[in-house]
């Protein structure tokens, strides 16, 4: 077997390494030491690795992230893992290709976008979040009952005298009448919810750089959990005033 050497190939980081920076994977095609995506020594490209979508593009699980480093990643990797180029390829190859070529489109979907990356490090970071999740939302939608969703305590009065307002508001509309007095409160509404839900993306931005610091002294475990609390408590809270939001769009027409 080829003697073990450092990564240099430094467009496509290390996926697995030492402390040193060494993979301690071998290229199935020549036994030399591999990088995350193609081998350093014959330029073959590796079976796919289970593994996150940061380490995928080589970074580390940080929610302040350099937006255009991440796309130059992308279009470079996609134009290595392209399947075309690997037309000619062993099999195996062209199967590999399109195996990373789609982890590759999964992951800069998510990570670009900064509600989606949130969520998704959650996650790998064991978060369930239960009802406000995709699969609720398609369950609901497939069998035609309504999601559930927590009303934050907080807006327990709120929500209760807004959800009236919607009711008697399309019943208004139903009988063909106008209140112009209850459609001015809706819009009030609307612009304070649009507001609050615009003030809650600002406050995600400072629990980011909560879990990039915590990640950056290596803190406990708990200090890392009560951080992902927040940013759960957020989340929920943030997509509980989408839906408000939506609920009137509807009865208002926007």
């Amino acid at each position: 077997m080829a003697e073990t050497k450092q990564n240099t190939y430094s467009a496509i980081p290390v996926l697995n390494g030492d402390a040193a920076g060494r993979t301690t994977v071998e290229c199935w095609s020549c036994g030399d030491m591999r990088a995350a995506h193609f081998c350093n020594n014959c330029g073959s490209v590796q079976p796919p690795i289970p593994t996150d979508y940061f380490s995928f593009f080589g970074l580390p699980k940080k929610l302040n992230i350099d937006l255009s480093q991440l796309e130059r990643g992308f279009y470079e990797l996609s134009r290595k893992l392209h399947p075309d180029r690997y037309a000619q390829s062993d099999s195996k190859e062209q199967q590999w290709s399109l195996e990373k070529t789609s982890q590759l489109n999964d992951a800069y979907r998510t990570l670009k976008d900064p509600i989606a990356r949130t969520e998704y490090l959650l996650r790998t970071e064991g978060v369930n979040f239960g009802e406000q999740s995709k699969s609720a939302t398609e369950e609901a939608r497939s069998s035609g009952k309504q999601k559930q969703q927590a009303i934050p305590p907080d807006m327990l009065e709120e929500v209760f005298e807004l959800n009236m307002q919607l009711e008697e508001a399309r019943m208004n509309k139903e009988m063909g009448e106008e209140d112009a007095n209850l459609t001015k409160q809706l819009e009030h509404t609307r612009a304070d919810l649009m507001g609050r839900y615009k003030a809650l993306d600002e406050e995600l931005k400072k629990h980011w750089d909560e879990w990039d610091n915590a990640l950056a002294h290596d803190t406990n475990a708990e200090e890392r959990k009560a951080i992902t609390s927040k940013m759960v408590d957020l989340l929920n809270r943030r997509t509980y005033i989408r839906n408000l939001v939506r609920d009137v769009n509807d009865v208002l027409g926007y």
